[in-house]
């Protein structure tokens, strides 16, 4: 190999190193054999407990657990779709051990968006850095939402496949647009995707509108066939998670509500209080500039040199007590519930963007301004409604996504996108000067001037006053602490708006010497990686530094059992519910690791779940708590959690007396109020036709019985001198619960707004549910097909390309 050709797959092979050295360099303590606590990786822990210890037992995958909710499909909590063989491809990239994976993925796959758009690949490694290095995907990490992250990381070079078809290389784009399109969606998280589409939307109708003022020769049909040919094999691929996403989605808190209340807060998804409940603020748009802007996080260490630890010790607080209130300071104030962090996008990073919006001369800069301020707007959410009840009412989709503010994964793209076509505009000596001195007065003025206004101003233009400042007043905090976090508050936007003036200084000090040719390019771009990662790095910690990462046994096993838990688990009756009044117990899965819950954690529960939940579990109505055979209630004691066996549970099944028939939703729910579920059923009209001929009168000596138990398959052993309702203290789910008599199929309804219920023939019989549902066979075979279509078409480029061409 010649020196020309070394050095021109030289970068190529240095960047990857970087990346993964970067990567586990902030996840050192990975290298010491510890793991990453994660708060939403531990609730999947307990959420998903039963069908992965029925798995490791039986060999075989459950599609339902009853550990959360009373019970739900299992789609997504923990179902392995193995037929995907893009799930092969997701393994390989993840080779370096996750999350550190995660940001090694994030930045390759920037870096090969950078050089599809033409950079220098010594440039492309330092923007890969910029974009990897965003707050947000270590906040999102941190939180546990691998799933999330995972998607992003997908996303840039899922771009840089259809610039690449648009760009008339369809073997190649297609090649990349399908590998990485699949593994997006294959990564489960279908907001992200969604997001995606807006940037893949706003491209490229920039880039038609700059080929046709080019008058470029575009072959749009052969463009939109090969990137339509690649999506549909990138769904195919995932045809089983998308379709039962879907299709449960309509049965979740995701879709339609039937009931009739509270409209004005109705969409026909998910409710609009419930999407707007993390809209960021108009004014903390501006921590993508200035990290600490609204207090950071909504607890932060600040530390000896804090304004509230001096104050609790002049006060004569003791050290340790004042130590521990300060490593947990509430210093956010923004209007959010909480937070676990900015989305800081890094100073140097948001001037070059700001510089790209004069350098760039294209529709396609148009089109990148345009999606990144409709992010922003939207972000905003309930502060302002007429964009958000726009997009709800009437934009596809976007009711069934929640926390407004993650479309700003949206503007993580476009700002280091955009900064780094215009840096590569001035390497490549291409911008006039009088071009680049507009726009570097211009961006200097913008970005350093916003972080002066609020150096000079800012302690002037806001209250700091936190939506949690009254609730500690309440709870018994003097004002003065208050006050002391207040001037702590304070002391942080300022601190940190000299701290993004000065990056922004050294930013730009760097981009005029390269221009003004008194730097280097190889000079400028150590400089510039280096500082950009000094940025980055160090706000980062803030957020997640190595106290978060815990022995490996911590992690697979995250919660430990109380008394109380080990008193239920000497009960021999496999199914059962528990309510744990000790934890948060709609918004926890601690409780499904060791037992049922009548709780979880779960973004997509059953919608008439949700709704028993708000009208029912919650204000604490025993007859629906007894008829969800809820057997033991764990409360709060002095000497710790205590278990309560409840006596009027009223078990797996029964035989009910009479039936209340409803005309609707909104009857039924609202019967449940005043009712005796062990007597009576209370069931919609819809299924009359299935009860009419049962007899009204009782039978003493019937009995009706649990005899197997395993998460997907119930069975009964039933008595009755005539015919009975029967009903199961069961969730109903028509899409997939088959139900038997003695092997012989039968009719099951709802009754009591959730449950399942039949009519049991006269005589002694063997029911059975067996949930299995037929689209998950059919699924399976357009999995593999379409993955396999994909990683071959892959391999065959691949194989191509490295193929030697004749000159």
């Amino acid at each position: 190999m010649n020196k020309e050709k070394l050095l021109g797959i030289l970068p190529h092979i240095v960047a990857p190193i970087i990346f993964i050295a970067i990567s586990l360099a902030f996840f050192s303590p990975l290298l010491e054999g510890k793991r990453l606590a994660q708060h939403d990786i531990a609730m999947w822990k307990g959420g998903a407990k039963e069908v992965l210890d029925y798995k490791e037992k039986t060999g075989e995958v459950s599609l339902w657990t009853n550990s959360m909710f009373g019970g739900m499909p299992a789609y997504l909590v923990s179902v392995p779709y193995s037929n995907n063989l893009i799930q092969h491809a997701d393994k390989l990239l993840n080779t370096v051990q996750r999350p550190a994976s995660f940001i090694f993925i994030t930045m390759l796959g920037f870096y090969i968006l950078m050089l599809v758009m033409g950079l220098n690949p010594w440039l492309s490694i330092v923007g890969a850095i910029a974009y990897g290095l965003s707050t947000y995907f270590f906040i999102v990490i941190g939180a546990g939402h691998n799933a999330k992250i995972r998607a992003m990381s997908y996303v840039a070079p899922m771009i840089a496949g259809m610039i690449l078809t648009f760009r008339g290389k369809f073997l190649s784009g297609f090649a990349l647009f399908a590998l990485f399109f699949a593994l997006n969606l294959y990564a489960g998280h279908p907001q992200i995707t969604y997001y995606a589409a807006f940037i893949l939307a706003a491209l490229f109708i920039g880039y038609l509108v700059d080929s046709f003022r080019n008058k470029e020769k575009v072959n749009l049909p052969k463009i939109i066939g090969t990137l339509a040919l690649a999506g549909i094999l990138g769904l195919g691929a995932n045809f089983s998670s998308l379709w039962f996403t879907y299709d449960y989605g309509k049965d979740s808190i995701r879709g339609k509500s039937e009931l009739t209340d509270d409209q004005h807060n109705k969409t026909s998804g998910l409710d609009k209080n419930y999407v707007t409940q993390w809209s960021y603020g108009p004014a903390e748009t501006f921590n993508l500039l200035i990290p600490n802007l609204m207090g950071g996080a909504s607890a932060m260490n600040m530390g000896e040199k804090s304004e509230t630890y001096k104050f609790l010790r002049q006060n004569g607080v003791p050290m340790n007590q004042t130590q521990a209130i300060v490593s947990q300071l509430p210093t956010y104030w923004g209007p959010q519930p909480s937070t676990s962090g900015p989305v800081y996008i890094g100073a140097i990073v948001f001037f070059l963007f700001v510089m790209g919006l004069f350098i760039i001369k294209s529709a396609t800069k148009w089109a990148i301004l345009a999606v990144t301020v409709l992010a922003i707007l939207l972000s905003w959410g309930n502060h302002l409604n007429f964009l958000t009840d726009l997009f709800l009412n009437y934009f596809p989709a976007y009711n069934k996504f929640r926390t407004v503010s993650m479309i700003l994964v949206i503007v993580e793209f476009t700002m280091p996108f955009l900064g780094f076509l215009a840096l590569k505009e001035i390497y490549e000596d291409k911008v006039s000067n009088s071009d680049f001195m507009k726009a570097f007065k211009w961006s200097v003025g913008i970005t350093g001037g916003l972080c002066l206004l609020f150096v000079l101003l800012g302690k002037g233009m806001f209250n700091f006053s936190g939506m949690v400042d009254q609730q500690l007043i309440s709870s018994g905090w003097p004002q003065e602490i208050i006050n002391a976090i207040v001037k702590d508050r304070q002391n942080m936007m300022w601190n940190d708006s000299i701290r993004s003036l000065v990056f922004v200084l050294v930013g730009a000090g760097l981009v005029f010497a390269l221009f003004k040719k008194k730097i280097k390019p190889a000079h400028f771009l150590v400089a510039l990686g280096l500082f950009i990662t000094v940025d980055l790095w160090v706000v980062n910690k803030r957020y997640m530094d190595n106290k978060n990462f815990v022995t490996p046994q911590m992690v697979e096993a995250p919660f430990n059992a109380t008394e109380a838990d080990k008193m239920i688990l000497t009960d021999t009756d496999p199914n059962f519910r528990v309510f744990n009044l000790t934890v948060s117990p709609f918004n926890d899965a601690s409780t499904s690791y060791f037992h049922k819950s009548i709780g979880g954690y779960h973004g997509a529960k059953l919608r008439r779940y949700q709704d028993l939940i708000e009208k029912h579990l919650a204000t604490g109505n025993m007859a629906v708590l007894n008829m969800l055979n809820t057997k033991y209630f764990i409360q709060n004691s002095n000497n710790g959690p205590m278990a309560m066996r409840n006596p009027d549970a009223l078990g797996n099944a029964w035989f009910v007396d009479s039936t209340i028939m409803v005309a609707n939703a909104d009857e039924e729910i609202a019967a449940l109020a005043n009712f005796n579920p062990k007597t009576t059923a209370v069931v919609d009209k819809r299924f009359a036709s299935l009860i009419t001929s049962t007899p009204t009168h009782t039978d003493s000596l019937s009995t009706i019985k649990l005899t197997e138990y395993k998460p997907n398959r119930l069975k009964y052993s039933a008595s009755c001198q005539i015919s009975r309702i029967a009903v199961f203290s069961e969730i109903y789910y028509a899409k997939g619960w088959k139900a038997t008599i003695d092997g012989k199929p039968a009719n099951h309804f709802r009754a009591n707004y959730v449950l399942r219920a039949m009519v049991v023939p006269q005589g002694v019989h063997t029911i059975e549910f067996v949930f299995d549902p037929p689209m998950w066979h059919t699924g399976r075979s357009i999995d593999l097909a379409s993955s396999l279509l994909i990683l071959l078409v892959f391999a065959g480029w691949i194989a191509w390309s490295l193929k030697p061409k004749n000159k």
